[in-house]
């Protein structure tokens, strides 16, 4: 396998692994030092705040993502993703709106760096402002 398929495989397997929401999984495949880039937020670096995120997240949205296409870079260092999200807005995140259950549909995307066969850095990003319109509507 390239070092490019190994790469891809990696993200996919990453994805297959949110979407069942085996949190367990995830942090398998992520390095220790793990760096976290939040859509419109901070750097969290690490494994457990990685899981705190994620666990923070379950507790607040419930999501599926789709039309998920995964690129590579040829050396496999590097790699990204784009996909939908769709979710269901399940309990109030603070500074957001009042959570009641809405459902939302978002494009978004998000680019990794891998070391040693681990997600080595994880970045997010999408429209906050048209997730936003969509659960205020």
């Amino acid at each position: 396998m390239s070092d490019a398929a190994a790469a891809r495989a990696l993200i996919q397997s990453y994805y297959a692994a949110f979407n069942a929401g085996d949190i367990e999984a995830m942090l398998a495949l992520v390095a220790d030092d793990v760096a976290h880039d939040v859509n419109q937020g901070g750097r969290r670096t690490g494994k457990d705040l990685f899981a705190a995120f994620n666990a923070h997240m379950t507790r607040c949205y419930r999501e599926e993502l789709t039309d998920i296409v995964v690129f590579a870079s040829e050396d496999g260092s590097r790699a990204a993703a784009e996909f939908v999200v769709n979710g269901t807005y399940l309990a109030t995140d603070e500074g957001l709106p009042e959570a009641r259950g809405q459902t939302y549909r978002l494009p978004a995307g998000t680019f990794f760096a891998i070391r040693d066969g681990r997600i080595a850095r994880i970045t997010t990003y999408y429209n906050l402002q048209d997730w936003i319109a969509q659960v205020s509507a």
